[in-house]
């Protein structure tokens, strides 16, 4: 089960004026569940994404990019599950486009209104005649209050569906911002297989949005890694549909801006962590704090170096103290990161919660192997990497390694 993960169930998902969502069950890899959905945005809305770097990116992606460039007014977003239309060459981006064009029909609107994603196995075209046919019973239920039933229409191998929802009021005004993500393997994302879409009603500038899109990325999905792998489809989207009737945002200097940002950057946080709590087979939900780095790329850098070692994260599984594992991970993340080539280990201090586990180049000697048993026996565990060579500093989080996530990936196309 997932790590510490509350249901939706017991979570109020308000409406986001302007939004409205509508499933289908197109049975596309699995029969009788949601695996479409549909999000329709009214006039006058605002879209802002961010997408994998993976250069074998998927059809859907490149699509959505070319349409967002287009487009000065997006109208809907539509995302099936169980066929990730990725590896899927010229005939992929014919079947998003058909899709796209099947759906702008439906609503009456252009073809480059729309954006597509998919997620699910790779290399293999999309069941087009199911694909298409579950559109029209997904526009027929749109509806505002919907945002559950999305949240389970996206989900692949995820266990749990991914929901969060906040409000911040700015100048007397109430701002809600609701959001979904999916996502449990193949997750390392690397933006700008997790999908993730964020509205919010607040109104706020195109630049403003593109900006802020791409630092919570940054600060969220960015930060989470289940397995290393850098999905072909990895999708954030957030929606500013302007129903707040607020004064818009239109700098970073304007005083409303850190507060609708925060809200925003809490629900991105919420819905990246909750992938890695429900990462494939995973028991502990690991949290990597790296202080006193040089820059917050060096620090990212080690944080993730720590957070996708298979010998980290085995460890974990095992709630076994072999936490030496955690000092060779520091050690080799120069790789990725030039400025660490001149690391002094001497100066590092490495604690598990508040235990102080290395220093000064080796074994703290205050620590004790029952202190370390202490820490790994626990369900969640904070992991802190003292540099002592700056002032910059970074949040991974990651999940351990398990049997089931090798049998969940052996059985995955079964």
């Amino acid at each position: 089960m997932p790590v510490n993960l509350p249901s939706i169930d017991d979570q109020i998902l308000p409406p986001v004026p302007g939004i409205r969502l509508g499933w289908a069950e197109a049975n596309i890899k699995q029969k009788n569940r949601k695996d479409l959905l549909v999000i329709e945005l009214d006039n006058g809305s605002r879209v802002s994404g961010v997408f994998t770097q993976n250069r074998f990116c998927a059809a859907p992606v490149h699509i959505c990019k070319k349409h967002l460039s287009e487009s000065k007014q997006i109208k809907a977003l539509v995302i099936n599950t169980g066929n990730a239309n990725a590896g899927t060459g010229e005939k992929g981006l014919e079947d998003a486009l058909t899709t796209c064009s099947h759906l702008a029909a439906e609503l009456n609107t252009p073809i480059n209104s729309i954006l597509p994603f998919s997620t699910g196995v790779i290399l293999e075209h999309l069941p087009m005649e199911k694909l298409l046919a579950g559109l029209a019973p997904a526009v027929k239920r749109l509806d505002a209050n919907s945002w559950k039933s999305a949240a389970w229409a996206i989900m692949t191998t995820d266990i749990a569906p991914k929901a969060y929802a906040t409000s911040v009021t700015v100048e007397r005004k109430d701002i809600q911002i609701t959001g979904i993500s999916k996502g449990a393997g193949m997750v390392h994302p690397n933006m700008a297989t997790m999908l993730g879409f964020i509205a919010t009603d607040a109104a706020i500038s195109q630049p403003i949005l593109d900006t802020i899109t791409k630092q919570i990325a940054d600060l969220s999905f960015n930060c989470i890694s289940v397995d290393g792998d850098t999905s072909t489809n990895d999708s954030f989207i957030i929606i500013s549909t302007g129903k707040a009737n607020n004064v818009e945002i239109t700098s970073d200097e304007d005083p409303r801006y850190q507060l609708v940002f925060n809200a925003l950057l809490e629900t991105a946080q919420y819905l990246a962590k909750a992938i890695v709590r429900d990462g494939e087979g995973a028991t502990k939900f690991i949290t990597v704090n790296i202080k006193g780095a040089t820059s917050h790329a060096e620090a990212k850098a080690i944080g993730y170096a720590i957070a996708k070692s298979p010998l980290v994260k085995t460890a974990m599984f095992a709630s076994d103290p072999n936490l030496g594992r955690v000092l060779a991970a520091i050690g080799y993340a120069s790789r990725d990161c030039r400025s660490l080539e001149d690391l002094n280990v001497d100066n590092i201090q490495l604690y598990f919660g508040d235990v102080l586990v290395a220093e000064n180049g080796g074994r703290a000697v205050s620590y004790t192997e029952e202190a370390g048993q202490a820490i790994m026996d626990n369900s969640e565990i904070d992991i802190s990497v003292i540099l002592n060579r700056g002032n910059d500093k970074a949040t991974i989080w990651s999940c351990d390694f398990s049997y089931d996530y090798v049998r969940i990936n052996a059985e995955y196309r079964t």
